[in-house]
C-alpha cells in the first residue's frame, strides 16, 4: 500500500516514526468491513468530514430561484474513502502503486487521486462521477463554475446510460478556455446562469442544471435528467419544479438547444423514482400506446397497498417494470428467501389482476429492446396506433 502521512518502511511492514503514535500517524480507524486500518489525511472528504466552504456569505437556499424548493448547499462529503498523493509528506512507492492498479486492487479517479476498487465498485455510477468531480475540483483553480453533467451528479440526478470521464464546467463565451484532460469546458457564458456555492467553487442550481442537459442531450437522456429533477418523492423532496425550469428557460435572450429543452420539460413528469421509469414513458409514447402515468396507487381488495409503474387509465391496463434487485438484492430481501419473495410478489399479481382490465409484466431492460415491449403490450391487449417497429 502506498505510504501514508507520519510512516515509514521498515521491510514489509509500515511503521510510525519514531515518537509517533498510530492515532497520529494517518490512522484513525479499522474498516468495519474489510478489518483494515483506513487512512486518515487532514485535506482527505472521508465520510464524516467535510471541506470548510471560504464563503460563508451564502444561506442555504439563497441562490435558489423564487419558488424554488430552499435545499442545503451540495456537500463536498465524498462517499468513500481517498488516497491522493499530494496529501503525503513522504515519498510515494510508484511501483507498489502502479501493482495494486495493474491487479486490479486500487482504481485511479483522476491524476494523483486513488480508491479501493472494492468500494468503488460497490458505487453507483452516479456516484462514481460526483467522487471523481470532487477530486478533479481539488485542483481546479479557485473560481470554476461545475455544470452539466458534474453538476447532476453531486446534486443527485440521474442520467439514463453512461457518465463521462471528464468533469463539465463552464465557462464565458470569449474566455479562450479549451477543453482538455479531466475537464470539458462549455463556452456557453455566465450570465443569468443560476448557481451556488461549492466550496471554492460554484455549481449550477439543480434546476439550471436540468434545464442544460435538456438543452444539450439527446431526448431520451435529457427526459431521465429532467424527470430526476423534478421527482417530488425525492427524500427531500423535487430539487426543482417545472414552472421553475421554464421560467428559467424563457429568461432571457434565446440560446440555442430551446427548442428541444421545451419538448423535455412539457413532456416531463414529477413521479418517476428512476430513470428507468423515465424511458418506459418515452418508450411507449414512441410506439404509440395510449397515455399513461407512474405509480399507480391502489388498496386492493385484501388491504394491500401497492404500486403500479405505469398504468393506462383508458384502458385500465396495469404494467409491472421490474428490476433484478426486487430478487437479489439484501436492501429489498432483508432476512426473506429469494423464493419467498417470488411466491410474494405472484400473490400481489393476481390480486391486483383481479381489480384491472389488463396486467402486463416487463423487466426494465427490456425498454432497450422496442419490439419485445411492442410484441408483450399488444400481446396483453393494449393497443397501439402504430406499426411493429
Amino acid at each position: 500500500m502506498p505510504l501514508a502521512r507520519g510512516w515509514i518502511s521498515r521491510g514489509r511492514n509500515l511503521q510510525p516514526l519514531p515518537g509517533e503514535s498510530s492515532a497520529h500517524a494517518g490512522f484513525d480507524r479499522v474498516s468495519e468491513t474489510t478489518g483494515e486500518r483506513m487512512l486518515r489525511h487532514p485535506l482527505l472528504h472521508t465520510r464524516g468530514s467535510r471541506v470548510p466552504s471560504t464563503d460563508r456569505s451564502v444561506a442555504a437556499g439563497s441562490n435558489a430561484p423564487s419558488g424554488e424548493p430552499e435545499r442545503v448547499p451540495p456537500t463536498l462529503e465524498s462517499p468513500i474513502d481517498v488516497f491522493r498523493r499530494d496529501d503525503q509528506l513522504d515519498v510515494v512507492d510508484d511501483r507498489r502503486l502502479r501493482r495494486r492498479i495493474r491487479s486490479g486492487e486500487w482504481v485511479r479517479v483522476t491524476a494523483g487521486a486513488y480508491v479501493r476498487a472494492a468500494s468503488w465498485n460497490a458505487l453507483r455510477p452516479i456516484d462514481r462521477h460526483r467522487v471523481r468531480v470532487l477530486e478533479v475540483c481539488r485542483r481546479l483553480r479557485p473560481g470554476a463554475v461545475v455544470s452539466h453533467l458534474a453538476a447532476a451528479a453531486v446534486h443527485g440526478i440521474d442520467v439514463l446510460g453512461s457518465w463521462p470521464r471528464y468533469v463539465d464546467v463552464r465557462i464565458e463565451r470569449a474566455s479562450g478556455g479549451r477543453s482538455g484532460g479531466a475537464v470539458r469546458r462549455h463556452a456557453l457564458g455566465l450570465e443569468g446562469v443560476e448557481c451556488t456555492e461549492f466550496g471554492v467553487h460554484r455549481i449550477t442550481t439543480p434546476a439550471q442544471t436540468a434545464l442544460d442537459l435538456a438543452r444539450t442531450l439527446p431526448f431520451l437522456r435529457a427526459s431521465t435528467a429532467v424527470d430526476q429533477a423534478l421527482w417530488e418523492d425525492r427524500p427531500g423532496g423535487a430539487l426543482a419544479r417545472k414552472t421553475a425550469l421554464l421560467d428559467l428557460l424563457d429568461a432571457g435572450e434565446p440560446r440555442r438547444g430551446d427548442v428541444r429543452a421545451r419538448r423535455v420539460l412539457e413532456a416531463s413528469e414529477s413521479g418517476a423514482a428512476n430513470v428507468r421509469e423515465t424511458q418506459a414513458r418515452v418508450v411507449l409514447a414512441q410506439l404509440g400506446f395510449p397515455p399513461s402515468h407512474p405509480q399507480e396507487r391502489r388498496v386492493l381488495a385484501s388491504g394491500r397497498l401497492v404500486f403500479g409503474d405505469r398504468y393506462f387509465p383508458d384502458h385500465d391496463h396495469w404494467l409491472e417494470i421490474d428490476g433484478r434487485g426486487k430478487y437479489l438484492s439484501p436492501e429489498f430481501g432483508d432476512d426473506r428467501d429469494p423464493a419467498d419473495i417470488v411466491i410474494d410478489e405472484k400473490n400481489r399479481e393476481n390480486e391486483i389482476r383481479r381489480e384491472v382490465r389488463g396486467f402486463s409484466r416487463l423487466e426494465a431492460t427490456d425498454f432497450d429492446h422496442e419490439r419485445r415491449i411492442y410484441d408483450v403490450l399488444t400481446g396483453d391487449g393494449l393497443p397501439s396506433s402504430r406499426h411493429r417497429p
